[in-house]
C-alpha cells in the first residue's frame, strides 16, 4: 500500500485511492460477515483519513530525504537522518530503504539502532514515578498480584439481588500459594461458594467491603475474576480466617451505588454519541468507578462544544423520565436480532444478559450491576472531550454526587468571580469583558512607557560605553527591567552608538536574563549568541540567537556584576584576533 501510495501518481492516481475498495470487498464478503456491511461508512472513512495522513507524511519525508541525498558525500544515508525521518516525520524506515535502493543507496542501519537505543533509554528515564501510599484514586486501576485459582473452586455471584449474605470460605491465597489459614494484618486472597461481589469485568471495577466472621474481619480492596471463582483481594484486619468457615461478606453500599449510577450512565451515553454524532460510533473501552465514568469511542474529529451539549441533555432527559431498568436473558442470536449491541470481538455465551435502560433508548448485552430506574443516575455531566488515538476519542463523566459536587464546585467558582469583580452573577460576563478590555488597554499605556524608558536609558547608558578596538562595548545591570524592555534598550543603544557590542542584565525571581546585541557592521568580528553563552556560562545558563541579536538566562544572581565586568576583555580578545 506504502509503495502504490508513494508511486500512486505514476498510475494516474493523485488522491487516496484505497478506501474506494471498500464497497466491492462488502459486496463480495456482505453476506459471510454482516458487520462488514453495517460498519461500511465509517471503516471507508477511516481508511481514507489514514490514506490521507500517511500521503502528508510521504510529502514531508521526501521533502527531508530529498535534501539529506543532496548533500551526501557518501553513498550511505546517516543513520541520524534514518532515525530523524522515523522519529520527526513518521516515515517507515522500510519506505526510506526501498528509496535508497532505488536511488543506488545504503543506510547506516547501525547509526539508526544506535539513535533508537538513546530514545528508548530517554523513554524508560521519563516514565519513572513514585506513588505514595494512600495517594492512588479509584479511577487509577492498579493490576492486583495474579493468584491461580484451581477450576475446582466456584463463586455463585448473587450480588445482582443482594448486597449482603453468608458465604463458606473455599479457599485462602497468601503470597500467590494456597494456604488454609490468614492472620491478622496478612494480605490475601479469600474465595467463597457465594458472593455479592462484583469482580472487575467490562470496564466495571471490583468491588470493596468487608468479609466478617466470629473469628475475624477481612478488608477487601478489590474484586477479580478468575475462571469461575470470585476472588476477594484483601488483609485480615482483626483476627483469622480459616478455609471452611463462614463469613457475612458486606458490599460497600455507598460506593457500590455511585459505580451502578455510572455504570448504567455509560450505556445511555454510548446511545446517545450514536444519536448524536452517527451509527459508525463503537464503544473501544471504558472505565467505570464509583467517582466517575470513561467511555472511549470510534470518532474521527473532536466533538464540538455544541454536540457535548446535546449529548448531555439526551441522557439527562431520559434520566428524568424515570424508566426502569429491563433486564432480560434470552439466546445471543436472539439477542443480537432485535438490535441489541455488543462489543465487536468480545465472547459471549450462548445465554446472555439483555439490558434496557431509558426503554428502548439504550439496548446493551452486559453483565455489570446497574440502576432499577433511569432516575436512580440522578444528574450526568461531562467533564472532558479528548482524543486518544487516531479516530479514537474519550470522554468522562460523572453522575449522582459525584455531578452534584461538580455543579456546587462551579457554583462556588462563579460566586467567587463575582465578588473579585464586584458583578452580579447574571452580568460577569459583561464586566469580565469590560475588565478584559480595560487591561488591553494599560498594557498598550505601558508599552508605551516602556519604550519611552528603553529610550531615555538608552540615551543615559549610551554615555557609560568603552570604546575596544573601534567598537563601543557596553556591558550593564538593569535592575527591574523584563526581557522585553532589555531588548528595546539594546536596540535604542545600537541606533545610538553606531558600532556597538552591548549585554545587559537583569535578575527577577532569583532568575537571570541576559540580552546580548551587536550591530551589523560588528557581526564578522563578534557573534552576538557567542558573547551571551560566554556570559551566561557566568551566572550557571545558556542560551543563543541571532549574530546580531541573542538571549540567555541563568540561575546565579550573584555572578551577575563579575559576568558583565568580563565582557570588555571578551571583546578585546576577539576584535584582536580578527
Amino acid at each position: 500500500i506504502r509503495r502504490a501510495l508513494r508511486h500512486g501518481s505514476k498510475l494516474g492516481l493523485n488522491e487516496p485511492f484505497f478506501h474506494k475498495l471498500v464497497a466491492p470487498l462488502v459486496d463480495v464478503m456482505g453476506d459471510a460477515c454482516p458487520e462488514l456491511t453495517k460498519a461500511q461508512e465509517s471503516v471507508t472513512n477511516a481508511l481514507k483519513q489514514e490514506e490521507e495522513r500517511f500521503t502528508e507524511t510521504l510529502e514531508k519525508g521526501l521533502k527531508h530525504l530529498g535534501t539529506a541525498v543532496d548533500t551526501l558525500v557518501s553513498g550511505t544515508i546517516p543513520g541520524d537522518v534514518v532515525f530523524k525521518l522515523y522519529d520527526t516525520y513518521g516515515f517507515p524506515v522500510d519506505l526510506t530503504a526501498d528509496i535508497a535502493r532505488e536511488e543506488g543507496l545504503k543506510l547506516d542501519m547501525k547509526g539508526f539502532d544506535k539513535c533508537m537505543d538513546e530514545q528508548r533509554q530517554r523513554a524508560r528515564k521519563a516514565n519513572k514515578f513514585s506513588v505514595e501510599a494512600g495517594s492512588v484514586n479509584w479511577s487509577v486501576h492498579l493490576p492486583e498480584p495474579t493468584v491461580t485459582v484451581t477450576s475446582s473452586h466456584t463463586s455463585d455471584f448473587k450480588g445482582y439481588d443482594f448486597l449482603q449474605l453468608n458465604g463458606r470460605i473455599t479457599a485462602l491465597y497468601q503470597d500467590k500459594q494456597d494456604v488454609t489459614r490468614l492472620e491478622e494484618g496478612q494480605a490475601g486472597a479469600v474465595v467463597l461458594d457465594q458472593t455479592p461481589f462484583y469482580a472487575e469485568s467490562g470496564g466495571q471495577v471490583g468491588d470493596r467491603g468487608e468479609l466478617v466472621s466470629d473469628t475475624g474481619a477481612f478488608s477487601v480492596d478489590d474484586t477479580i475474576k478468575q475462571g469461575n471463582a470470585h476472588v476477594h483481594l484483601g488483609r485480615v484486619t482483626s483476627g483469622t480466617l480459616q478455609t471452611g468457615g463462614q463469613v457475612t461478606a458486606k458490599v460497600d453500599e455507598p460506593t457500590r451505588a455511585d459505580t451502578v449510577r455510572n455504570h448504567s450512565a455509560t450505556h445511555l451515553l454510548h446511545a446517545a454519541l450514536r444519536e448524536v454524532l452517527g451509527e459508525h460510533v463503537t464503544q473501544q473501552g471504558s472505565l467505570v468507578a464509583p467517582d466517575r465514568l470513561r467511555f472511549d469511542f470510534s470518532h474521527p474529529e473532536p466533538v464540538s462544544a455544541e454536540q457535548i451539549l446535546q449529548i448531555e441533555r439526551l441522557v439527562n432527559r431520559r434520566i428524568l423520565d424515570n424508566i426502569d431498568t429491563e433486564i432480560r436473558f434470552m439466546p445471543l442470536n436472539e439477542a443480537l436480532e432485535s438490535g441489541a449491541m455488543s462489543l465487536f470481538g468480545e465472547k459471549y455465551d450462548e445465554q446472555v444478559r439483555v439490558l434496557n435502560i431509558g426503554g428502548d433508548f439504550s439496548v446493551e448485552l452486559c453483565g455489570g450491576t446497574h440502576v432499577g430506574r433511569a432516575g436512580d443516575i440522578g444528574l450526568f455531566k461531562i467533564i472532558t472531550e479528548t482524543g486518544i488515538a487516531a479516530g479514537i476519542r474519550r470522554v468522562e463523566a460523572v453522575t449522582g454526587l459525584g455531578a452534584l459536587g461538580l455543579v456546587e464546585a462551579e457554583e462556588a467558582q462563579l460566586t467567587d468571580l463575582a465578588r473579585l469583580l464586584k458583578s452580579g452573577r447574571d452580568k460577569l460576563g459583561i464586566k469580565l469583558e469590560q475588565v478584559l478590555e480595560n487591561a488591553r488597554r494599560l498594557e498598550k499605556e505601558l508599552e508605551q512607557v516602556k519604550g519611552k524608558m528603553a529610550s531615555r536609558a538608552g540615551a543615559e547608558l549610551s554615555e557609560q560605553a568603552e570604546l575596544v578596538n573601534g567598537i563601543h562595548v557596553l556591558a550593564r545591570n538593569m535592575d527591574g527591567a523584563d526581557p522585553k524592555t532589555l531588548r528595546d534598550t539594546v536596540d535604542q543603544l545600537k541606533n545610538k552608538l553606531g558600532t556597538a557590542v552591548i549585554v545587559l542584565g537583569t535578575v527577577k525571581d532569583e532568575k537571570v536574563n541576559l540580552v546580548a546585541g551587536v550591530t551589523r557592521d560588528s557581526t564578522q568580528k563578534v557573534q552576538a549568541g557567542d558573547l551571551v553563552n560566554f556570559v551566561a556560562q557566568q551566572v550557571g545558563g545558556r542560551g543563543g540567537g541571532r549574530p546580531d541579536l541573542a538571549q540567555a538566562g541563568g540561575n546565579d544572581p550573584s555572578a551577575l556584576q563579575g559576568a558583565l565586568a568580563s565582557v570588555s576583555g571578551w571583546v578585546a580578545q576577539k576584535t584582536a584576533e580578527n
